[in-house]
């Protein structure tokens, strides 16, 4: 658990990397995500696709899109697509319950899936499939997936997929051994990052969420440090701001001041090329006050 937590009254870390949807913050373009997402699943769509930066939320918002399917939906989650065709195939029968010989033939396997999916079917059911890091999907079992949504009835595709990936995907779906998947995508949408102007709410959003119960806990002149540093880069709001509330608990600061993001900056790859010498310093500043008890001067108990 970060040491700054009783600190700065909190009761959990604001600002951790996982995809937890409690910290799900409701800006433009992950809602236009969601909606896109939404309207597509519910109309049937075969194909859906949804691009972003590194950082951007993707995984987040998939992570939404599940908890808000409907019970008539079945989800089957595939987050690490790196599979040939027939680990895609195994991937997608677990997902789906069916028990199976690992020594199955990939033809039977295929047969299982599509009694499956019919038997869901006739019982009211939807089956999404959401890829993650689809970018990462071999071309092959990019194919293998394309035909596995040639499953239908005569008037409902038996599978619906859903694909989160990084802008290689578009890359790779530009190839022309994938030209007929790219051109059954009926929705997409890119991720953009967050506006300069919803940065602080951002922050503020997720203090709240952790237990702060108090406001201001970042400065202003430490939110325009940020809005420039993290480019809107949600992944990179989270590092930069754990890093500076460090920094004011390593001084015993009550708020998140400038000096105390610039610091944050300057030891971050993503946003300064000075990271291995500043690295060195920031750890040094830390030690050195716990060294001399500055922490503990200020009040400071580590959880």
């Amino acid at each position: 658990m970060a040491m700054y937590l009783r600190y700065f009254g909190l009761e959990e870390a604001p600002f951790s990397l996982t995809p937890d949807t409690e910290f799900f913050f409701n800006y433009e373009a992950h809602q236009e995500a969601l909606n896109v997402l939404l309207v597509a699943l519910r109309s049937g769509e075969g194909f859906i696709k949804v691009t972003g930066e590194v950082g951007t939320g993707k995984t987040l918002v998939c992570r939404k899109l599940m908890g808000m399917m409907e019970d008539d939906f079945v989800i089957a989650y595939i987050p690490n697509p790196l599979l040939n065709p027939s680990a895609l195939r195994a991937a997608l029968a677990d997902e789906l319950g069916i028990e199976f010989a690992r020594n199955i033939g990939q033809h039977r396997l295929l047969k299982v899936i599509n009694e499956k999916l019919v038997e869901l079917t006739a019982a009211g059911k939807r089956v999404v499939v959401l890829i993650d890091e689809a970018q990462a999907m071999p071309e092959e079992s990019l194919e293998a997936l394309r035909l596995l949504t040639n499953l239908e009835t005569e008037k409902f595709k038996l599978l619906q997929v859903v694909m989160f990936g990084q802008p290689e995907l578009d890359k790779k779906l530009s190839q022309q051994s994938v030209r007929q998947l790219k051109q059954r995508i009926t929705f997409s949408y890119n991720i953009k990052p967050i506006e300069r102007e919803h940065i602080g709410n951002y922050v503020q959003h997720r203090l709240v969420v952790a237990g702060y119960k108090g406001t201001g806990l970042f400065s202003s002149t430490a939110i325009k440090e940020l809005e420039k540093a993290s480019r809107g880069t949600p992944r990179l709001i989270n590092i930069l701001s754990h890093k500076a509330l460090m920094a004011a608990f390593g001084k015993g600061a009550q708020q998140v001041e400038k000096a105390h993001m610039k610091m944050a900056v300057q030891d971050s790859e993503q946003a300064s090329t000075k990271r291995s010498i500043f690295s060195r310093r920031f750890a040094w500043v830390l030690s050195m006050l716990f060294v001399s008890g500055g922490l503990f001067a200020a009040g400071a108990s580590l959880v």
